[in-house]
């Protein structure tokens, strides 16, 4: 089991075929649920390609030893949006499935919630082999569950100080 490391261009080609993907299927969906952090920029993109209002919705189970050991799932009281999401059928969108259990325990909770939500999908970029669960839409099956390093990840050791640092930024 290797890590799996991700450049930008990577990760934002895997997301435009995530969205491919998403098209392809025929599917008509109101909105877009974006699972934060992870599912933020994914989320984005796919709002912007299909011209659907998006929500946020943060969950969060890696907390713990800098974000690398899966603790209990803590999902937030509501959505974050604008304005109230439109329609029945909305896209749940996140970076990855790792053990699954975030997707087993979020789609009955908005359901839950949302009592006008009908159908809910879901994609994301990433699917590992120990999920328990099977989202509707994947890019990438890894069955051997690496550790994902996505370019991101870089900011979550870094701060200010050390950007200014990098650009020679003066005080």
């Amino acid at each position: 089991m290797k890590d799996l490391y991700v450049s930008w261009d990577e990760y934002n080609r895997l997301i435009e075929k995530l969205a491919i993907k998403v098209y392809d299927s025929g599917w008509e969906f109101d909105a877009i649920v974006c699972l934060a952090r992870g599912g933020l920029r994914v989320g984005d993109v796919l709002s912007r390609l299909f011209d659907k209002p998006l929500g946020v919705l943060f969950a969060s189970s890696y907390r713990e030893q800098a974000g690398t050991l899966q603790s209990r799932l803590l999902i937030g009281d509501a959505i974050a949006s604008a304005q109230p999401l439109p329609g029945p059928r909305w896209l749940l969108v996140d970076d990855l499935v790792d053990s699954g259990a975030t997707l087993v325990e979020v789609l009955p909770a908005l359901r839950d919630r949302y009592p006008q939500l009908q159908e809910m999908r879901s994609a994301v970029i990433w699917r590992k082999g120990a999920s328990v669960a099977e989202p509707d839409y994947a890019i990438e099956s890894l069955p051997t569950n690496p550790w994902i390093h996505q370019p991101f990840e870089e900011y979550d050791h870094m701060r200010p100080s050390d950007l200014k640092k990098r650009w020679g930024v003066a005080r």
